[in-house]
C-alpha cells in the first residue's frame, strides 16, 4: 500500500518520514562535528560540502512530502490521545515541517552570500541566486543556528512522546509509522 489510509501511513510516507529523519539527525551531528573543526582542517570543508549537499536533499525531500501530504492525506491522530497531546503533535508537526524548509533555505543564503555558488555531491553546482549582502548573511546564521537546535528539541519531544504513546500507552503510535 503506496497511499495513506485512514488508520495507517503507507510506504511512501514511512519512506519520506525516516529518509528525512535520518538526514536531519545526520545533519545535527555532522553541524556540531564541524563547528568544532579548524578551517584548515580537511575535514572542515569535506564536511561543509556534504552538509550543504545533504541539506538540499531534505529541502527537497520535504517539498516532495508536502506534496505527497497533498495528494494522500495523512491518517487522523489516534482517538485515544488526550486534547493537549493532539495539540501537542499537531503542533510539533508544524515545526518539524517548518524547519525542513527554515534550516535548508537560511543554510542556502549563508553558502551562497559571497555570490557564489557551491556543489551538490560534486555533481553540479548550485548557483548564489541572491545579492551579497552582510546583513542578510547575519540574519541567516542566527536563524540556521537557532531554529537547528530549536529542531533538536522537537525531535527529541516528538521521537519521546511516539515512543511514549507505544510502550507505555499501548496506542500503537509508533506502529503506524514503522515499515
Amino acid at each position: 500500500m503506496l497511499s495513506n489510509t485512514a488508520n495507517g501511513y503507507g510506504l511512501v510516507s514511512k519512506l519520506l518520514h525516516w529518509l528525512i529523519a535520518c538526514c536531519i539527525i545526520g545533519l545535527i551531528g555532522l553541524g556540531w562535528w564541524m563547528v568544532g573543526l579548524s578551517y584548515y582542517d580537511t575535514w572542515y570543508h569535506r564536511g561543509l560540502e556534504l552538509h550543504r549537499a545533504i541539506g538540499i536533499v531534505v529541502l527537497l525531500m520535504a517539498t516532495v512530502f508536502v506534496v505527497w501530504k497533498i495528494l494522500s492525506p495523512s491518517p487522523g491522530l489516534q482517538n485515544e490521545l488526550k486534547p493537549w497531546e493532539k495539540l501537542g503533535a499537531r503542533v510539533a508537526h508544524i515545526l518539524l515541517l517548518a524547519a525542513m524548509f527554515v534550516i535548508p533555505l537560511s543554510g542556502y543564503v549563508i553558502s551562497t552570500s559571497s555570490e557564489s555558488g557551491f556543489t551538490f555531491f560534486d555533481l553540479f553546482e548550485i548557483p548564489a541566486i541572491l545579492p551579497k549582502s552582510e546583513s542578510s548573511r547575519d540574519l541567516a546564521i542566527a536563524v540556521h543556528y537557532y531554529i537547528a537546535y530549536g529542531l533538536v528539541a522537537v525531535v527529541a519531544v516528538h521521537a519521546g512522546a511516539a515512543i511514549k504513546h507505544q510502550l507505555i500507552d499501548k496506542h500503537g503510535t509508533l506502529r503506524r509509522m514503522l515499515f
